[in-house]
């Protein structure tokens, strides 16, 4: 069975298991994994991706989930304005029945949950204008470890339930399905719903393992690509790199399903959590709230709510965005909409600021004098000579609109704010860095001037001009800055902000901020340090935290085991889980990264990894695919001149699964 860490707990009782590019002129093709999918579902459902809400990642089995909670849910996509948004379900997912059919075989809620039974929450959900879903297993038991009810067995009962009671959206799970086949486990609760005949929203979750993207589009209304998403930022991007080459076989009422939204669950920043937004929104999925928005921050909703992202989720052409360009984690990727415009995504994956940069030509644009850029988290239009950049920040994707639009005069000049160089400080001691302000528009910007703001008590001097006159297309203002952080200043990351101000031929005042980070760094010491004692810039782990010295464990921080490699124990190391990246400030004065690596003993036979030392944005060592039978690999990494070394573990190509990976005596040489 596949180990599928998100629901650790839920999925032990599982039985066997069976087993943009747009086409652009001039772009180069990117092949998806698997030729088109099947015909769709001619039901009318399902025509943009499902948004709604679903409890799991929020609640799991706990109490808090109930009927008071489910409307009051429904109460607040109301009130918050998330209708309007276009937010239509309310989902239940497991642990809303009781253990056990009544005598007749019938599934029974679970009366201290929903004392007024399913039928009494579909009405209260119905009567807000909204729509409620519903979950359960293509098994003979759900995946919660208590094992409620699955409808293997009891699918045209259990679907006319679902109708009775007024349900709308089935989520159809894949635990203890006793090795049953995939297509004929969800084929056979397809035509019991159909047999229903209320219209229901259709969701297979069979994880991605049987390649439900070559089959189900005259099954369900959409499928799973993937394992089960987690708050974590390593989760994340693992789910967003498997789904990404999938985009061939999306369309109306037929979508590939990442899984649900993390956004406001508390295990990513805001940052992320935007990154995260825009590039399900960019790959047309469905956007399900996974959040408990009771408590939801107003930074949440702000997120959730943004009208112009979801517009390019629900664009009625039912393009998936496809990838354009991706190289060194800076990735394009582009959607193609009705209007012909194309919602462009450059995102960021890496932890410094990054810049990145296409075309409107390369994006599938065609000809024009200029076009119009509309950034969509900052609800600003701009026109373009045909260059789509911007220097973007760690885990963050910049979401713009282009289209070649006879009206592009009517807005200013889109001007991109850059860096040169990793902000990388140590206290007391003077940092140079430099900034530009580039015209990217068809129009010159003129009175140009720009500004650098930092912590208080930072020096930040500029030590070059800070205005420019004008800027025509291309051209660029480049300021030379000295940063200084005062002595005794905390390791650690510091906010800055780069400021630029200009105004377009027709006087319009416009500003354009670059926030970004300095971290303050303090050299390595010299000799032979142990890596899981010393500072780390930045750490992402695909599933719980990095842990210092012993093995990753499960999703708590410390709940690790000592490092263990084919029955060697190490009492040192780096323990972690792809996909994985740890960064370390090596100041130019180190020579060698060693390390003996692999896929730590304590899950068994089914991790598939993959190692990597990068040395200033260059891959200087790696391994082919490990398995738990191989020995541990020793690997040695030349880094010599390098300041940055980031320690890099992929998931083999096969996904997140059981990937816990050690960097056993993972070892600096300065």
């Amino acid at each position: 069975m596949r180990h599928l860490h998100t629901r650790t707990t839920r999925r032990r009782t599982v039985a066997a298991l069976t087993v943009l590019l747009l086409a652009v002129p001039g772009a180069p093709a990117v092949a998806d994994e698997e030729g088109p999918a099947s015909p769709a579902l001619a039901d009318g459902l399902a025509l943009t991706p499902p948004m709604g809400f679903n409890n799991w990642n929020s609640t799991h089995c706990r109490a808090e989930f109930n009927e008071s909670m489910v409307k009051g849910i429904a109460d607040i996509f109301v009130e918050k304005g998330l209708k309007d948004a276009g937010y239509q379900y309310v989902n239940l997912d497991d642990c809303w029945a009781l253990p056990a059919r009544d005598a007749d075989g019938k599934l029974v809620p679970d009366p201290v949950r929903f004392p007024n039974g399913i039928k009494a929450v579909a009405d209260y959900v119905h009567s807000k204008g909204l729509m409620l879903g519903i979950y359960t297993s293509a098994g003979t038991k759900t995946c919660s470890n208590v094992g409620f009810p699955g409808a293997l067995g009891h699918e045209y009962s259990d679907a006319q339930q679902f109708a009775d009671w007024g349900v709308d959206y089935l989520k159809y799970d894949n635990c203890n399905n006793q090795g049953v086949d995939a297509r004929l486990r969800y084929t056979t609760m397809r035509d019991a719903l159909k047999a229903t005949g209320r219209p229901i929203v259709y969701s297979i979750c069979e994880w991605g393992q049987n390649k439900p993207w070559e089959w189900a589009a005259d099954v369900g209304h959409l499928w799973r690509t993937t394992g089960d998403i987690s708050d974590t930022w390593g989760s994340m991007l693992s789910i967003l790199k498997q789904n990404l080459p999938l985009a061939a076989h999306a369309g109306p009422g037929h979508w590939n399903d990442p899984d649900m939204l993390e956004v406001g669950n508390g295990g990513m920043t805001a940052t992320e959590y935007r990154s995260h937004f825009s590039m399900w929104s960019v790959m047309a999925a469905p956007l399900l709230i996974g959040s408990d928005l009771r408590t939801a921050s107003d930074e949440t909703f702000e997120i959730l709510g943004n009208k112009e992202v979801i517009a390019v989720d629900q664009d009625p052409l039912g393009k998936q965005g496809s990838v354009v360009s991706s190289e060194g984690g800076r990735r394009v990727v582009a959607k193609e909409m009705k209007d012909g415009s194309r919602a462009v995504a450059l995102f960021n994956e890496t932890g410094s600021p990054q810049r990145i940069a296409t075309t409107a030509a390369a994006v599938g644009l065609p000809d024009a004098a200029a076009y119009t850029l509309r950034d969509l988290w900052q609800h600003k239009s701009y026109n373009t000579a045909g260059t789509i950049s911007a220097t973007v920040p760690a885990h963050g994707t910049v979401l713009v609109r282009v289209a070649a639009d006879r009206r592009w005069n009517q807005h200013p000049p889109a001007v991109e704010l850059g860096l040169d160089g990793s902000p990388l400080v140590q206290a007391g001691t003077r940092a140079p860095l430099t900034t530009t302000v580039t015209d990217l528009g068809r129009t010159p910007a003129r009175q140009v001037s720009v500004r650098l703001s930092g912590p208080g008590g930072w020096a930040v001097k500029p030590t070059s001009p800070t205005t420019s006159k004008a800027l025509s297309t291309g051209r660029s203002l480049r300021t030379t800055w000295t940063v200084t952080a005062p002595q005794g200043t905390p390791t650690g990351s510091y906010d800055l902000t780069l400021k630029a101000s200009y105004r377009s031929p027709a006087g319009l005042r416009v500003e354009n901020v670059l926030p970004f980070t300095a971290t303050v760094v303090v050299p390595p010491p010299a000799g032979t340090s142990d890596l899981g004692d010393l500072p780390w810039l930045s750490a992402a782990n695909g599933y719980g935290p990095v842990e210092r010295n012993t093995s990753n464990g499960e999703s708590a921080a410390g709940d690790g085991h000592p490092i263990t490699l084919g029955g060697v124990v190490y009492a040192k190391g780096l323990g972690v889980h792809a996909e994985s990246a740890v960064e370390y400030y090596t100041g130019a004065a180190c020579e060698t990264v060693t390390a003996d690596v692999g896929v730590d003993d304590e899950k068994g036979a089914n991790g598939t990894v993959a190692f990597e030392v990068w040395a200033d944005g260059t891959k200087v060592a790696s391994t082919g695919v490990l398995t738990n039978a191989l020995p541990a690999e020793p690997l040695t990494a030349d880094i010599t001149g390098a300041r940055l070394v980031r320690l890099v573990v992929t998931d083999g190509g096969d996904g997140i699964d059981s990937d816990h990976a050690d960097w056993a005596d993972a070892r600096l040489s300065c």
